[in-house]
């Protein structure tokens, strides 16, 4: 087993967007470190077509047990992905595979190939399905009023169009969605815009502790496969500044954050 160490990106709060983080910003090592299985998640996923069983993994039990202590956004393994050779073959071309919903009907590993043909073509639609946990109000946090969830995808409508897809979507707060993994779907974007030939091996995948309705947070990696381009390993704090959020069943209340965890 390695040792993965997370990396300080940085907090978001508040409940408008605010400014995306980067890559460039890892520059602070926090003080906990992750146990895993190199590779582990990656290769399991991509062998059963992204389906996730109740069962965690070693690596996904380790990140569910991280505690929040005011930084939303962590590198895992150096920001390094874990995925391996097989995982970044192109012998099946350009694809996308959501897992099945759980026992408890949650949302699984989403894993991807994507490229400039995966993106979608046609106007989106609104969004109308309700993932587990999905309990949303609106609040007022420092003067700025809204609702505390999105209906956040695993892997963003931009990148395969998958919209109202009960396996692709999960209860998110709104700075887990925008800026959090917004942060990381728009390079991806604009990666495979600039480069309509390449392709870039994607992973999503939503960390609940135990049998718990919402999300602790999400577990993102992406590596371009020909040549650098895109490359990052992250874990994002399903949290709202300024709101405490019950994550058995998605009942929230103002309050500090981190005393959910």
């Amino acid at each position: 087993m390695a040792a993965i160490l997370l990396i300080v990106i940085g907090a978001i709060g508040g409940l408008s967007s605010q400014g995306n983080p980067t890559a460039k910003k890892l520059t602070q090592t926090a003080s906990n470190a992750v146990t895993q299985i190199t590779g582990e998640s990656s290769s399991q996923s991509s062998q059963n077509g992204g389906t996730q069983t109740p069962k965690q993994s070693v690596a996904t039990k380790k990140l569910a047990e991280l505690k929040y202590t005011g930084t939303q956004i962590v590198a895992v393994n150096h920001n390094d992905p874990t995925f391996t050779k097989a995982d970044l073959s192109l012998k099946q071309g350009s694809w996308a595979k959501y897992g099945a919903l759980d026992t408890a009907n949650r949302v699984t590993t989403a894993n991807a190939m994507l490229s400039k043909s995966t993106m979608p073509t046609a106007k989106r639609e609104p969004l109308y399905v309700n993932p587990t946990g999905w309990r949303n109000k609106p609040y007022t946090v420092n003067g700025k009023r809204g609702y505390l969830y999105n209906r956040s995808h695993l892997i963003g409508y931009q990148l395969t169009g998958q919209n109202n897809n009960l396996k692709n979507l999960m209860t998110g707060t709104r700075s887990l969605n925008d800026p959090g993994m917004t942060a990381y779907e728009n390079p991806v974007a604009s990666y495979l815009k600039a480069h309509p030939s390449n392709h870039i091996r994607y992973q999503v995948q939503p960390v609940f502790r135990g049998n718990e309705l919402v999300a602790r947070g999400v577990h993102m990696q992406a590596e371009s496969v020909e040549g650098k381009g895109i490359s990052y390993n992250v874990y994002i704090f399903n949290i709202q500044a300024g709101i405490k959020i019950n994550y058995d069943n998605g009942s929230s209340q103002l309050g500090d954050p981190a005393a959910a965890f």
